[in-house]
This record gives C-alpha cells, structure tokens and sequence, in this order.
C-alpha cells in the first residue's frame, strides 16, 4: 500500500496542480482527485468502531456522518433529526479545502486539521491525521440509500444519551406486576455508555426537579437474526437485572418489552440535547450532564430471541 504524503506526490510528479488521493494498491494502482473523492458521496458515514491509532481529532469522535458541499463541512453530531436536519446532512461545523494535497479542515470548535486520503474502495475512505496518530473509516452513501432507520440500532447507546431524560408514557395491560412498574423515568449519562439513572418520582415531574434516586450499570446486546431489535440490560443491585427488548418507534419514543414479566413500555424522550461543544461534561450530583459526549468502541454480544 502506498502511503506517500499527497503534497509529496505532487511535487514529485510535478505535472498537475490537482490535489490528488492516494489509493490503496488492492483496489486500484492510480491516483485520484482528492475534490472528486470526498464529494462523490452525499453522506460519509463514519464506521467509529474500526478507529485506529492513540490520537483523537474531537469532531470526528463525535460525528456520526460527514458531508463535503462546495468547501462546507456538515455533520450529523445527533441521531435525533437525523435525514432532517439540514436536508439530512446535518449541521455545518466548519469548512475543507483540497487544493493543497491534503484535506484541510477549519472546524468552527475545534481549529485546523489535516488528512491524508487514502481510498480503500469506491465507497469506503480513510482519514489519516499524522499529527494526532489517528485513522478514521469513512463509509460512502448517497442520501436515497442511507439507512436511517438502521443507524439508530447501530449506535443505540448514542441515542439514548439524546434526551436529559426518557418518561414511561405507556404501560401494557398484559403482563404481571413487578418491581419495575415503579419506576417512571430513566436517564443515560454521556459521559459513558455504561452508566444508567432511574426515579421513581411522579409522571410529568420537571426534568430539573426529578430526583435521580439509583445509578447503575447497564449494557446493550444484538439479537441473532435481528437487525432492528436490541437487548438492553439494567443492574438493578437491589433486585437483581432487568432485561428488555428494546425497538426504536421513532426518535422521541421508544418500546421495552419486559422479559420476564411480559409487559411492554413506552418512553418518550424529553429534554432533547443537541450536540455541538467539543469539551465533555461532568456530572454534578443528581443531574444528569449534558454539554458533550465523545463516542468510543462499542462491543457487544449476540443473544438469541427469547420468543
């Protein structure tokens, strides 16, 4: 694999002044307009999991997409409005240029970065920041065939941590009575993917007046064979775990069928929090923070479907 500095190339062959891409050589043994690359797809999803290096570039660990429009840079930092905030691209967070050999990016937060470009096929690209030691995977869709939908179960933990807090606003009839019928709201921090609140205070309770009464650990599984269902566990230390099934309904509101009881809840998301700061949060007591979040690796098991 070739991974000479762009500027490098073009100096060497000194015979364009186009900005070019270096491709990987088990794809394709020619080099590519840098502008041509980063604009053929409408949205560049950015596949966190497959992150390398020790280096970290903050705009980037929070994104979910990237969109490259005539030297603006946009992103969608939530999954909550995502394919309507700003035609589905998000919101513009900066500004690239391609001129010079290299992605330049001028992020409005965060300041000036810049890539190496390095094609691994048609659709899929890598961000190299040599300074900060750290590559992202960038996945290509164009807005007709992004999935939506799909994004909200790929990155579960993320949409849970979009709402200062989730209220039981439904309860099914069927299903025996068990301790979890007590509790009326939930938070997830995002500070981590592993730390849940719980109040048992009354329906309609202000958001700043809940008292967040247990914090526990809790943690999301795959379902085998189910792409659009997730099990979402919470310790309760005082009686044990409890394990729902968890759907999306849409991105205010969202069912957990409860397992061992058979009763299904619905939460609706209150609070809405769009993220833009770069710095993260702390928490103060029995507040659930809200000023940033960074995304990190998400492993998980696969569970088979219980029924």
């Amino acid at each position: 694999m070739r991974t000479l500095k762009l500027l490098y190339i073009s100096l060497i062959i000194s015979i364009s002044f186009t900005a070019c891409v270096v491709v990987e050589d088990d794809y394709h043994d020619n080099y590519v307009n840098l502008e041509d690359v980063v604009t053929a797809y409408d949205l560049w999803y950015i596949d966190y999991n497959q992150t390398a290096g020790t280096g970290d570039v903050p705009f980037l660990s929070k994104a979910f997409t990237l969109s490259f429009i005539n030297g603006k840079l946009y992103a969608n930092n939530n999954l909550v409005g995502i394919g309507s905030t700003g035609n589905g691209y998000g919101i513009q967070i900066g500004y690239y240029n391609t001129l010079n050999g290299f992605l330049e990016i001028d992020h409005n937060i965060d300041g000036y970065y810049d890539f190496d470009i390095i094609q691994i096929s048609n659709d899929r690209i890598k961000l190299k920041d040599n300074y900060n030691k750290v590559t992202y995977y960038l996945e290509g869709y164009q807005k007709y065939n992004f999935d939506y939908n799909q994004i909200f179960y790929d990155n579960i933990e993320y949409f849970l941590q979009e709402y200062d807090a989730w209220e039981k606003t439904y309860t099914s009839n069927s299903g025996a009575i068990n301790e979890f019928d007590n509790e009326n709201f939930l938070a997830f921090t995002p500070e981590n993917i592993t730390t849940f609140y719980s109040s048992q205070d009354n329906n309609g309770t202000n958001i700043a007046n809940i008292y967040w009464d247990y914090e526990g650990d809790y943690f999301v599984d795959n379902v085998q064979g189910y792409n659009d269902l997730k099990i979402l566990t919470l310790d309760y230390d005082s009686w044990g775990n409890e394990e729902f099934e968890l759907s999306v309904i849409n991105d205010r509101k969202i069912s957990l069928y409860h397992l061992s009881s058979k009763t299904t809840y619905e939460f609706t998301g209150r609070g809405y929090i769009q993220y833009k700061k770069s710095a993260l949060a702390n928490k103060s007591e029995n507040v659930v923070s809200n000023d940033g979040r960074k995304r990190t690796k998400v492993e998980r098991e696969t569970k088979i479907k219980r029924n």
